[in-house]
């Protein structure tokens, strides 16, 4: 052995066994290697990072060749209990992004806070400068089906639109039939996608936006009996099935109408991300879910009034969202108007003078068009976007469902008198079939009455009283649905700010986002936290939750539920006859959720049943006064030895 070899395994024995100070490499490791389906867990495991930091950061990377900055999410490595010994777990649900994942550790420390870059919340998000440790790449395995199943009404009688996402775009079907194993009739479906040179703005058309959409399916189920329960599922022998779901076709002729209506719902993901994202999208969804089990066999729809998955240009929010909803909007239509999170652009179209501070960057650069493809509504409304982008799709359309007539607007695209919108809906107000269906109902994105504090708002709200609502007085709308505020207002029937005649507005944006301005302050106390409720709003409140409606040839009710418990905290019924009961004094819930119904009437009066109420309360505690009474004089009750009974008059 030469002299050279002797130093080297000197020096080898030296390093390892005196300084142990240089430590091993981080151990990194993902369990399992592959997933078989949307929403299975991953756990990853970490071990031997030096001098643990609460800034060390998982970052999250799909595709897995994607740019140290462009992670799709992050957690911090402080979320599992054992962090501070430098080992630790944490197990997160993933979805199909039709492309593999890389998990990778970065140190990061205070000083290296870049204040410039931050997310909605005003945090900062993590720099990627030192990377000390990644995963193999891993992903979805072959063969497991399509994603992202969700129904849609065509607005003819006897059919049922379903859409999904493959990741090939090769030839995928329905099949489908009156049970589980009798799917027996096939229809073929459409495939559309959007590439990113689609997209209008950043960061939808950045790298740090800009995922591939896969590919969009849409296929229409025809010659269904009405009110009967199909069985379907989406796919291909190649590409693989999805499970099998099941819908209730709508009956025309059931003299019934369920819905279950909101907005601004947004989805939740198991990471941090660049913006905020709703967490309490799933107990809307929890509940939703609830209510159409308990169903059975009547159908329903879900109406989602805009602000659709605040994904604002970030593409992979959009697969969140859909596979959030998927539970739901594969056994009932979801139906959709568009919202400004869905659409806003500095280059839109229509864009007037009076509308510059409105309408801005909160599409994130989308410009429409993720939701015209993703969705497909009944009608063929659409605007060109003044690009290459495809036309945005999905403005305003209406159709008849049971006995109510639902219309979808537009608030992000011209309304005005002239308008094709405006005439749409002058047209569609104007031959409505009363006797077919007793009821209209009108949904937009942006309200036209609130006591919140928007006052971006105003102008817009200005010309929705101007323009669009002679057209619902005249028409007689009975309810206007809007979205925009993140809270539940209810309103008397009203027009032109007074009480007495016009469709019952309600705004019933509460289903998810938690951004809200204050209610409206009074005009001489601005900056007092005092905000008394005009006589105009009946009803308002701050818990997240949906509404129900539920009509009969005889009478809409409408419901407003909470998510903390599911139970109802305000209704208002509606007669076929135009009359609004409870249209001004409103349900309320004690504190063990049991309603507590205010008996007067509409008109603030005493009615007939308060008066028997009060009558038999009255008659209860004379009852019982008078057995007390009794009580007491048919027996002396001694509470003290030293004091001396006072006999009564029968004992003298």
């Amino acid at each position: 052995m030469t002299n050279s070899s002797i130093t080297l395994y000197s020096f080898i024995f030296f390093t390892l066994f005196t300084h142990p100070s240089i430590s091993k490499p981080i151990s990194l490791s993902i369990s399992p290697n592959s997933l078989s389906k949307s929403n299975n867990s991953v756990t990853i495991t970490w071990s031997r990072v030096d001098s643990p930091s609460q800034l060390d950061w998982l970052g999250i990377y799909s595709p897995p060749n994607s740019t140290l900055h462009n992670y799709i999410g992050y957690l911090y490595l402080n979320t599992s209990p054992t962090w501070q010994s430098g080992s630790g777990s944490i197990t997160i649900q993933l979805i199909n992004l039709r492309s593999k994942y890389k998990f990778r550790i970065f140190k990061w420390s205070e000083s290296e806070i870049v204040p410039t870059r931050h997310d909605h919340d005003h945090n900062p998000l993590p720099q990627p400068n030192h990377l000390v440790a990644e995963t193999e790449e891993f992903g979805f395995e072959p063969g497991h089906g399509p994603d992202q199943i969700h129904l849609a009404l065509t607005g003819e009688i006897g059919e049922m639109r379903v859409m999904f996402v493959s990741g090939d775009g090769k030839e995928s079907v329905v099949r489908y039939g009156s049970g589980h194993d009798r799917m027996d009739r096939v229809v073929e479906t459409r495939v559309r996608r959007y590439e990113r040179e689609d997209m209008c703005d950043f960061p939808a058309n950045h790298s740090v936006g800009w995922r591939d959409p896969g590919f969009i399916h849409d296929g229409v189920m025809m010659n269904l009996k009405q009110g009967k329960r199909y069985f379907y599922k989406v796919g291909s022998d190649a590409g693989g099935w999805s499970k099998t779901f099941s819908f209730v076709s709508p009956d025309e002729d059931s003299g019934e109408t369920i819905a279950f209506l909101y907005g601004d719902m947004g989805t939740a993901t198991p990471y941090n991300t660049f913006v905020r994202t709703q967490d309490e999208s799933i107990s809307t969804i929890k509940w939703i879910a609830r209510d159409i089990e308990s169903l059975g066999d009547r159908p329903a729809m879900i109406s989602h009034i805009g602000d659709i998955s605040y994904a604002r240009g970030y593409s992979w929010l959009w697969d969140h969202f859909f596979n959030q909803i998927e539970p739901v909007a594969s056994k009932v239509p979801y139906h959709v108007c568009i919202g400004n999170h869905e659409y806003d652009w500095p280059l839109q179209p229509w864009k007037p003078d009076w509308a510059m501070y409105i309408y801005a960057k909160d599409g994130g650069g989308e410009c429409g068009i993720p939701y015209s493809l993703k969705f497909n509504m009944p009608g063929n409304s659409s605007e060109s976007t003044g690009s290459r982008a495809p036309a945005t799709r999905n403005l305003y359309y209406s159709f008849d469902f049971g006995v109510v007539h639902f219309v979808y607007l537009s608030t992000e695209t011209n309304f005005l008198k002239g308008s094709k919108q405006y005439e749409f809906l002058k047209k569609d107000l104007e031959s409505v079939d009363r006797v077919k269906t007793p009821f209209v109902v009108v949904q937009g994105h942006r309200p036209m009455y609130t006591t919140s504090d928007e006052v971006r708002d105003r102008p817009i709200r200005e010309k929705m009283l101007e323009h669009l609502e002679p057209l619902l007085v005249d028409n007689n709308v009975n309810l206007a649905l809007w979205g925009h505020v993140h809270r539940y207002e209810r309103f008397c029937p009203i027009n032109n700010f007074t009480c007495g005649s016009g469709p019952v507005h309600v705004v019933i944006g509460m289903a998810g986002q938690d951004w809200q301005p204050i209610w409206e302050p009074r005009s001489n106390h601005l900056t007092d936290p005092i905000f008394p409720q005009p006589a105009r709003s009946i009803y308002r409140g701050g818990e997240f939750g949906y509404t129900k409606l539920v009509a009969n040839r005889e009478k809409l009710t409408f419901t407003y539920i909470g998510n903390h418990d599911g139970e109802a905290h305000d209704a208002v019924e509606i007669l076929a006859s135009g009359e609004v009961i409870n249209g001004k004094i409103t349900n309320t819930v004690t504190e063990e959720g049991k309603n507590r119904e205010d008996r007067r009437g509409k008109s603030g009066k005493k009615s007939f049943w308060w008066y028997v109420q009060g009558g038999g309360v009255l008659l209860f505690c004379l009852l019982i006064g008078y057995l007390i009474g009794l009580m007491t004089r048919t027996k002396e009750v001694v509470t003290n030895k030293e004091w001396t009974p006072v006999k009564t008059t029968e004992e003298a």
